[in-house]
């Protein structure tokens, strides 16, 4: 594959993800999460879904540019390929957490966990390729606003 074809692959998956993950969150944005108490700094509801399409597709670019570099270091870029999809998988988790089993502090939990798993995934990535890196870095800034909202939502909620 040359490197476009897996830059749109990946950002297909990662949008994709995206878009399967938003589904847990269809009916419970409308029924449940406006009984919940927030706080002043939360954005309007019609933020998130372009937010998270952008940052989406900067994942992918990222993951794609790396996945690129295969050839010059196969165990590093495997590795680091490794921590991608892990994190991928925790950031569907935590709209399953948040929004599907309406559990803050659990979904809390969880996106520290993510948050971290972003950091080391940065950390590899910008290694590898640095405009793979600091593509991750919008992604990192906002999981970081999220930690935050997440925290007080439940912090407000409980």
């Amino acid at each position: 594959m040359n490197k476009l074809t897996k830059i749109l692959t990946v950002v297909v998956t990662c949008v994709a993800i995206g878009y399967l993950s938003g589904t847990v969150t269809r009916e419970s944005i409308q029924v449940w999460y406006p009984t919940l108490v927030k706080p002043s700094f939360n954005p309007p509801n019609w933020v998130f879904a372009p937010v998270w399409s952008m940052l989406y597709i900067m994942m992918g670019v990222a993951a794609g540019l790396v996945w690129d570099r295969m050839d010059s270091d196969k165990e590093v870029v495997k590795k680091a390929l490794v921590l991608f999809a892990v994190q991928l998988g925790l950031n569907a988790l935590w709209s399953y957490l948040f929004f599907g089993l309406h559990n803050p502090m659990l979904a809390l939990v969880e996106i520290v966990l993510l948050w971290l798993l972003i950091f080391e995934t940065y950390s590899q990535f910008i290694k590898i390729n640095k405009i793979a890196g600091y593509l991750l870095v919008p992604y990192l800034a906002w999981v970081s606003f999220a930690t935050v909202l997440n925290a007080s939502i439940w912090w407000l909620n409980r």
